[in-house]
C-alpha cells in the first residue's frame, strides 16, 4: 500500500507541496537530472519524477483536448459538461445529442477504471512496472485514433469511434497520474486547480491588519502550491496551443510525436526489469 493511503489526506498534501521545492539533488543523487526520463514510469516514486510526469501529461492533455475539437469537433475531456449536455438534452428531447454524451461519459469512465485495473494487476503479477502499462496503453491508444483519423478519409465511419477513443484516453490518463501522485494531481480537467489557484492568490493579496484581533491568524498564500497549480495549467495551455497548431498542420500524424514521448517514458522501465537475473 502507498503510505500517502495511511496519512490524513490534508496532511499528506501539505507535506508533498512543501517538499516539492526543497533543494534537488546533486549529480551524485540517485536521480540525476538528465537521467529523470528513465525513471518517470518507475514504480519508486520522487517528488521530482511526479511533477515531471504530471507536467508533461498536463501538456498531452492539452494538445490532445484541443487538437481533438480540430479533429472531430468535440473536447474530450469536459466531464462536466458532458454531464450539463446530457441534462439539458434529456429536458429539450434531443435523444441523439443525449446518447452522445453518455457514451462520451461512459468511456472516460471506463478509461479510469481500466487504469486501476492496469495498476493494481501490475503491484500484484509485474512489481516495477504497474504505472508503465497505462502510460503505454496511452501511447498505443493515441497511435490507434491517429489510425483511425487517417484512414476516415476512405471510411468516415471510423470517425465515430475517434471521440470515444479519446474520452477513454483522457479518463485513463487522469486515474493514472491520480494514483500515481495520491490524488494531488490532476491533468485533464482544470476546474479544481483554478479554484485552488484562486484560493491561494485571494490569499496572497490578504490585507493583514497590524492590530487584528487578539488571537487571530495571519492568512498566508502557500506560494509552493501555487508555483505547482501554476505550472500545472501553464502546460496544459501550452499543450492547447500546440496540439491546435499540430492537428492543424499535420493532421492525424501529430498523435506519433505525443506517443512517441509516453513511449519514451516507459520504455526505459520495461528494458531495465527485464535485464534483471
Amino acid at each position: 500500500m502507498e503510505c500517502v493511503e495511511t496519512l490524513d489526506a490534508s496532511v499528506a498534501h501539505q507535506q508533498w507541496i512543501a517538499s516539492a521545492f526543497e533543494p534537488r539533488p546533486s549529480k551524485t543523487a540517485i536521480l540525476p537530472r538528465f537521467r529523470i526520463f528513465h525513471w518517470v514510469a518507475a514504480h519508486k516514486r520522487t517528488l521530482a519524477t511526479d511533477e515531471f510526469l504530471g507536467n508533461t501529461l498536463a501538456f498531452i492533455a492539452g494538445a490532445i483536448n484541443a487538437g481533438g475539437f480540430l479533429a472531430v469537433g468535440q473536447y474530450t475531456s469536459h466531464v462536466t459538461g458532458f454531464v450539463s449536455s446530457i441534462a439539458d438534452n434529456l429536458v429539450l428531447g434531443s435523444l441523439g445529442i443525449v446518447l452522445v454524451g453518455v457514451t462520451a461519459l461512459v468511456t472516460f469512465v471506463s478509461g479510469s477504471a481500466c487504469s486501476a485495473v492496469l495498476i493494481n494487476w501490475g503491484r500484484r503479477n509485474a512489481p516495477g512496472r504497474q504505472y508503465a502499462y497505462p502510460l503505454g496503453l496511452e501511447a498505443a491508444l493515441l497511435l490507434l485514433f491517429g489510425a483511425l483519423g487517417s484512414a476516415s478519409g476512405a471510411f468516415p465511419g471510423l470517425l465515430l469511434l475517434a471521440a470515444p477513443l479519446l474520452c477513454f484516453i483522457m479518463g485513463l490518463q487522469n486515474a493514472t497520474i491520480t494514483k500515481i501522485s495520491g490524488a494531488r494531481m490532476r491533468t485533464t480537467h482544470l476546474t479544481g486547480m483554478v479554484t485552488d489557484i484562486g484560493i491561494e492568490m485571494g490569499k496572497l493579496f490578504y490585507w493583514n491588519r497590524r492590530h487584528g484581533p487578539p488571537g487571530a491568524r495571519t492568512v498566508a498564500a502557500d506560494r509552493r502550491k501555487l508555483a505547482i497549480l501554476l505550472r500545472v495549467v501553464g502546460m496544459f495551455f501550452a499543450g492547447g496551443i500546440v496540439g491546435a497548431v499540430g492537428f492543424a498542420q499535420l493532421g492525424y500524424v501529430f498523435t506519433v510525436p505525443l506517443a512517441a514521448i509516453l513511449l519514451g517514458f516507459v520504455w526505459p522501465t520495461f528494458v531495465r526489469i527485464g535485464k534483471r537475473p
